[in-house]
């Protein structure tokens, strides 16, 4: 009997030490990280990071305004070709199908 009577206070103490060394624990890593990121370590990373996700974007912009410029010379290349085409054999025939919607 002497055992059960041990073990509530054991655990009471128990939980009450570990609640205070993670609290304790906690305060000190929780200082640590923001003396990281007032040392600019962290800002710097985050502000690289947005950079770089803007240069991808207008990377990726530029690209699709130099492939529609691509489409519509295509387009007009095809034009080109289907009214030499008609030419010889007599007959323009005008087409509304394009690769491009414009």
């Amino acid at each position: 009997m002497s055992n059960r009577d041990g073990f509530t206070s054991g655990f009471l103490a128990g939980a009450t030490i570990g609640g205070l060394l993670g609290g304790v624990l906690g305060v000190v890593l929780a200082n640590r990280l923001s003396e990281e990121t007032s040392d600019g370590r962290q800002p710097e990373i985050k502000a690289s990071r947005s950079k770089k996700v803007k240069l991808e974007a207008e990377r990726i912009e530029m690209a699709r305004i130099s492939l529609e410029d691509k489409i519509a010379q295509l387009n007009q290349a095809i034009d080109d070709v289907r009214e030499q085409i008609g030419d010889v054999n007599g007959s323009v025939e005008t087409s509304d199908r394009s690769i491009s919607p414009e």
